[in-house]
């Protein structure tokens, strides 16, 4: 049984759960605190995305972490593919996906909200456990995902994402790195990218991994190469 999750506040309806748990540890709640919703009016993604979804079909949840490892994005992304299953891969940065004709559809999104300097930070994660896409709007339905299972399985998959979340903060550096690369949507494709505030940057090249910090590595078409370290990343329909 993880140690983290506790203490936990369970909300029917919140604005986010980031926002509560941020609350938390500027109270100073203790580490593994963990915030879970039903439902959320304002759940954010990255980049300011909202995060939409009929009450009682994800898994919504926020866990206070303090002291966290350098490559807490990695690890909280590798042990979400973990409950998730084989077929759940990773599209930089932290986007879980699985393939679909060609493309890719978006079964969970991390939010990891951080203050380095007061050396905690909040991982944000929604898992569409059992989300109808049918109940999704229509310019959604074909790029989301689900696990189709039901309401009642999303207590069972936070104990397991719980679980998941310790072994991986705790491993060393290298198992992270060797465990996300497993998991990489994006190795090999052509990709497309645009600046962290939505600027067109240069355009197209191929995703070649990560490198030991997390940062894309991606090969240029003039031979040359380019590390990504925020941004947008699209498969490349060039």
């Amino acid at each position: 049984m993880s140690t983290l999750g506790h203490p936990r506040v369970h909300l029917r309806l919140t604005d986010s759960t980031n926002e509560r748990a941020r609350a938390l540890a500027l109270a100073g709640a203790p580490h593994g605190t963990l915030v879970t919703a039903s439902e959320q009016s304002d759940g954010r993604g990255r980049q300011g995305r909202r995060w939409s979804a009929p009450a009682g079909s994800c898994l919504l949840m926020s866990l206070l972490v303090r002291s966290p490892p350098a490559l807490l994005p990695l690890a909280s992304a590798v042990a979400v593919c973990e409950v998730a299953g084989a077929q759940a891969q990773i599209k930089w940065p932290n986007d879980i996906v699985v393939a679909r004709a060609g493309g890719l559809a978006k079964l969970a999104g991390i939010l990891i909200e951080a203050r380095p300097q007061e050396h905690w930070a909040v991982i944000g994660i929604g898992l569409n456990v059992a989300l109808r896409l049918e109940d999704l709007p229509a310019e959604l339905q074909s790029s989301a995902a689900t696990l189709g299972a039901g309401a009642g399985d999303i207590e069972p998959i936070l104990a397991r994402l719980l679980e998941a979340l310790e072994r991986r903060l705790e491993e060393p550096a290298a198992a992270t790195l060797e465990a996300w690369g497993l998991r990489d949507a994006l190795r090999e494709r052509e990709i497309s990218w645009s600046g962290p505030e939505g600027v067109p940057a240069a355009a197209h090249g191929r995703a070649q991994g990560i490198d030991g910090t997390g940062r894309l590595v991606v090969a240029l078409k003039d031979g040359g190469q380019r590390t990504l370290d925020a941004g947008e990343v699209h498969l490349s329909k060039a």
